[in-house]
């Protein structure tokens, strides 16, 4: 059976106050298009669907025209909930979806959820697991010790009883052990949200989701999807793809990855003003992606922002990389500071954060405010 691993889907994010709703549009016809040419027969979405456990209505909106173009389809697909959503939410009106092949996670209740399919080289048991906290899983066990992410985990999977003989699919939305996370991930102190790949022997193909950068763990079958679009400039070097999953014969997996093309590129530029901003610099690349620059002017350009959105108009982000911003300054202390006149406090100041003493003309400037303001 031909599977597509989705995850981290984020609908309704924002990025920088950037909507990505127009990309997320984008990127969901480019999946469906990519179903319809590799004929896959069911879809794996591995938590994350939603940014916000109470998410907006466009998002609401634009997963019901994904799941409408997949029942259309006749496409199974099972989703769970990740730590981004709500899972009462994701799981309303899950056993009426499910007359459709449309699976989703209803919240967790001990072991995970089991749907058996059938093809023909036999049964396919998909295990679906929504995004678990050790608080979650000892509200089942009682009677049992779950202090970490790993004793919960390891608990469930004890409890979930799989014949080996067959196919086993577990979706699961957590971190694994030695897997790379990047700047746009929440990131527990220490790693204590942990838990170890030896968990998932027995699954034929495990499908997590929780990190955003493509990847697999020990072995190939475990496999995180990545998410669809760059959602960070920490993941401008991710190659976003969707994961094609053939389940053959007992022990028979195989994985394409079918590269995504965003509506908008993340991407960073770093210079001069003038260099930015001349046609030679960006005449060959696209000036719509949502871009990251870094000035390195010694001068603070006024209304840099707006000027370089007449070239670049969709800037999510600017810094600057000087003499000032890469020295640590320390101002003087109290006393000192209370012994100097308002200009030579300004002075000091300007020269902390320009890297450069005033001209007489700026010191003319400041003395006239400061005369005009206190007399």
């Amino acid at each position: 059976m031909r599977f597509l691993h989705l995850a981290d889907l984020h609908l309704g994010k924002k990025v920088n106050e950037f909507s990505m709703i127009e990309d997320q549009k984008y990127i969901l016809k480019q999946i469906l298009n990519i179903i319809d040419e590799k004929e896959v027969e069911a879809v794996l979405i591995a938590g994350d669907v939603y940014d916000k456990s109470v998410p907006s209505a466009e998002a609401v909106i634009l997963l019901d025209d994904f799941l409408n173009n997949l029942a259309k389809r006749q496409l199974k697909t099972f989703i769970i909930s990740g730590n981004h959503d709500s899972p009462e939410r994701v799981g309303f009106g899950a056993d009426i979806m499910s007359l459709a092949e449309i699976y989703m996670s209803k919240p967790f209740s001990g072991i995970p959820e089991k749907i058996t399919l059938d093809d023909k080289n036999g049964k396919i048991n998909i295990y679906m697991l929504p995004f678990i906290k050790p608080a979650i899983v000892k509200h089942f066990y009682k009677d049992e010790e779950v202090a970490t992410y790993e004793d919960a985990m390891e608990l469930v999977m004890k409890n979930t009883k799989i014949n080996k003989r067959q196919r086993n699919i577990l979706i699961a939305h957590q971190y694994v052990s030695g897997a790379t996370r990047c700047d746009s991930e929440n990131m527990p102190i220490g790693g204590i949200d942990e838990v170890s790949a030896k968990n998932f022997e027995g699954f034929d193909y495990v499908a997590l989701g929780h990190l955003h950068g493509p990847q697999h763990i020990e072995k190939e079958t475990i496999r995180y999807a990545g998410t669809p679009l760059k959602y960070s400039f920490s993941e401008i070097n991710h190659k976003k793809s969707a994961l094609i999953v053939d389940v053959k014969k007992k022990g028979d997996v195989e994985f394409e990855k079918i590269p995504l093309k965003p509506l908008h590129d993340m991407v960073e530029i770093k210079g001069l003003y003038d260099e930015l901003t001349a046609k030679s610099f960006y005449e060959d690349m696209d000036t719509k992606s949502y871009i990251h620059v870094t000035l390195t002017d010694e001068e603070d350009k006024p209304n840099a922002m707006e000027l370089l959105r007449t070239i670049y108009p969709n800037i999510m982000k600017l810094d600057y990389d000087n003499k000032r911003t890469r020295e640590n300054q320390v101002i003087n202390g109290v006393s000192e500071i209370e012994n100097k006149s308002k200009q030579e406090l300004f002075e000091e100041f300007f020269e902390l954060q320009n890297n450069q003493k005033m001209s007489d003309k700026q010191r003319k400037i400041i003395d006239d405010l400061i005369n005009k303001i206190w007399g």
